[in-house]
């Protein structure tokens, strides 16, 4: 196989022509240094240096590398810039549309270019987890004999997704997401580098919050709205991309929501007191709001959780359930994919019939503790096993329930403070008027009464 013509030819043109480039190739990093984020990957010395030769001895360790993490935060960039740090061919194939016929092609490629031309080829395969178990073993060959630089992209646990024997031979990095400032810094390098904008346009702090929310984390992202908004501005003869241009040329209105002031809060209030209310459109209306301004997923899965057991309780038992599924759902797909889970869950705690009995039942018991309404634990409910339990009187006349019919023991459990009181007042609402008729039924057969 000969060298790629085509990228050549691009590379060319990039070259002899930089501007007719989109912003974010312009900006790829060239070397680790210029990676945006990654920090505890590229410290001096790590394994993902050595790789490229930095530090003593030239490259070292595996020749397959596994690039665990989200989606939009550099895998790819760091694959090219392992390959041009090593000066090997990059090629790159997505597990979504190649097979075992493209990878043994541009393995058989890479040992003719070896052979002919005297170059290594770094062969990033995205999605790999995408790929089954048999098409997983046909890339064993290359990584042992080392005939291609593997590097594999995944966004699932590699551990569950890719075979043993890849894995064993492979150097297993987890990449982070990345932060506002990590995305922050590549856009004051976008604007003043010549590479980029070359101090052409400013961006003012409130278009740069509104960019950095529609990014999501997403550094190509970022800088494709950034040179939409810088092309916008140059051609009104601007200086500075204001966010209504910048609102006009990425076609995102900006949502007025500081994640670390009122906002942020209110809005979060609002969405609860709608569920609260069960009015599932101003629900999901609330929820849009927070998704738009870029608010934490985990953060929303959080507040629902809470709900389920505030406003919802045993009226609907499955709705904490459901919300705690909806959280770990969150935890492992991320956005945009997560937005649907959270509108699933949102949308069943609204429609849920609700109930505050647990939440006034618990806050009612902690009042009375804290007002000193403690009192010890009577004798009989006293651990009796221990030498002299007996002989104060602990654990004596104790009535195991299992042995009684209906398995409920008529004997007194609270301690005397509270003897009698109720903290749990049931409502009659969706299931927890079952546990309503439960609780009156045993309170009657716990004070000795008799039923008719």
């Amino acid at each position: 196989m000969e060298p790629d013509l085509f990228t050549a030819a691009a590379e060319d043109r990039q070259e002899r022509d930089p501007a007719s480039s989109p912003l974010a190739v312009r900006m790829r990093p060239r070397t680790l240094d210029e990676v945006v984020g990654q920090g505890h990957l590229l410290k001096p010395g790590s394994p993902l240096r050595r790789l490229v030769g930095e530090g003593s001895g030239g490259p070292a360790g595996p020749s397959s590398v596994i690039l665990w993490g989200p989606p939009g935060i550099g895998k790819t960039t760091l694959a090219y810039v392992v390959s041009q740090a090593t000066n090997k061919r990059f090629v790159e194939l997505s597990a979504i549309t190649a097979g075992v016929k493209e990878v043994r092609a541009v393995i058989d490629g890479a040992r003719r270019a070896s052979g002919g031309y005297g170059k290594e080829t770094v062969l990033f395969l995205d999605e790999i987890h995408r790929f089954s178990k048999a098409q997983q073993d046909s890339l064993l060959p290359a990584v042992e004999n080392r005939w291609v630089t593997l590097i594999a992209a995944t966004t699932e646990n590699p551990y569950f997704s890719i075979i043993s024997p890849l894995l064993s031979r492979s150097l297993l990095l987890t990449l982070q997401a990345l932060t506002d400032e990590d995305l922050r810094g590549l856009l004051h390098r976008a604007l003043t580098d010549e590479r980029g904008l070359g101090g052409a346009v400013t961006l003012p702090e409130d278009a740069e919050a509104h960019l950095l929310r529609i990014a999501g984390g997403d550094a190509r992202r970022a800088l494709t709205a950034l040179e939409a908004g810088a092309g916008s501005a140059i051609a009104k003869g601007e200086a500075e991309i204001t966010l209504e241009t910048l609102e006009d040329a990425v076609d995102r209105a900006a949502v007025k929501y500081d994640r670390a002031g009122d906002q942020h809060y209110d809005v979060a209030s609002a969405l609860i007191k709608s569920i609260r209310g069960s009015d599932v459109d101003a629900t999901l209306h609330y929820l849009a709001r927070m998704i738009e301004a870029g608010e934490d997923p985990r953060f929303i899965a959080r507040r629902l959780m809470i709900s389920a057991s505030e406003d919802i309780g045993l009226a609907d038992p499955t709705a904490l359930q459901t919300a705690v599924a909806g959280a770990q759902a969150v935890a492992l797909i991320g956005f945009p994919e997560a937005r649907i889970t959270l509108s699933q869950v949102a949308i069943a705690l609204a429609l849920a019939p609700k109930s505050n009995a647990a939440y006034l039942a618990i806050d009612a018991a902690l009042a009375d503790v804290r007002a000193g309404l403690a009192g010890p634990v009577p004798p009989h409910l006293r651990d009796g096993h221990y030498k002299g339990a007996e002989k104060l009187g602990h654990a004596q006349g104790y009535l195991y329930p299992h042995d009684l019919p209906g398995g409920i023991a008529a004997q007194q459990y609270a301690p005397d403070a509270v003897r009698g009181k109720q903290y749990y007042a049931p409502t009659r609402y969706g299931a927890e008027a079952r546990y309503a008729d439960v609780a009156e039924r045993v309170r009657s057969r716990l004070r000795g009464e008799q039923e008719g």
